[in-house]
């Protein structure tokens, strides 16, 4: 086919209306919802049964639904960071491919950084590995992730030292780590200068969603003086644009 393989538009018309009902939260009736999705009520109606017979959806009397049982199970299956580490795995190997070093994406959980991708050619030589999780203030990740928290989530972070120093570089006073964090939101990009491991260098960027926020970092460590190197830079944006489009446009 001239424009790729043809979709089902039956699907795509059940596929909205369960949207709505999820959507709706049980407030509305099947026939309400029909009206504004612009749909015969008597399609709707078969919809829903069609979606209730096969477990995607529960009445909850008076004509209202929700979602059912195995639809549930389906969402409690669904790791979203798992996804996300799936698809940026082969742009982080291109990208350690064609500029060396280490590549890496993590995420912040409980104020720490979890590595979840490592690739590159000498992965085996850095420290960190998958599922590990490291402080955040001493890492380019950890402070990209750190630089776009909530200001309330920040400041309550930034009180909660000590901030331990690995190497004569490491950031451990609050008010400097404020500024660094500052600069780091204002220039789109963090810099790990021997902070984590002496002679260690490290770029990283934010991954945004579509409403903006931030919700992994991407990374490229090499052993190099750790200046930020624009060619880097601009690599590793348009990695985690294209990680964005991956997962989150349509």
């Amino acid at each position: 086919m001239r424009n790729g393989t043809p979709t089902l538009s039956a699907t795509s018309r059940a596929l909205a209306m369960l949207e709505a009902v999820i959507a709706d939260g049980g407030l509305s009736t099947v026939s309400a919802l029909a009206r504004a999705q612009g749909m015969p009520p008597a399609t709707a109606h078969r919809q829903i049964a069609t979606l209730v017979a096969e477990g995607f959806l529960a009445p909850m009397g008076g004509g209202r639904h929700r979602a059912g049982p195995r639809l549930r199970a389906m969402l409690a299956k669904v790791d979203d960071r798992q996804i996300m580490a799936h698809a940026a795995a082969p742009l982080l190997n291109r990208l350690a491919a064609r500029y060396g070093g280490v590549a890496q994406m993590g995420t912040l959980e409980n104020d720490m950084v979890t590595y979840r991708v490592k690739t590159g050619e000498n992965a085996g030589e850095l420290f960190t590995r998958v599922e590990m999780q490291l402080e955040a203030y001493c890492s380019g990740m950890g402070k990209v992730l750190l630089a776009h928290l909530p200001a309330g989530e920040r400041e309550t972070y930034l009180a909660g030292g000590p901030f331990v120093a690995l190497t004569p570089d490491t950031i451990t006073d609050p008010t400097d780590l404020a500024r660094e964090l500052a600069c780091v939101a204002r220039q789109g990009y963090a810099l790990d200068r021997g902070e984590i491991v002496a002679g260690l260098s490290c770029i990283a960027v934010p991954v945004h969603q579509t409403d903006g926020t931030v919700v992994a970092a991407i990374s490229l460590s090499r052993k190099v003086p750790g200046g930020a190197e624009p060619r880097i830079i601009k690599a590793l944006q348009d990695t985690a644009q294209a990680l964005n489009r991956q997962l989150f446009t349509t």
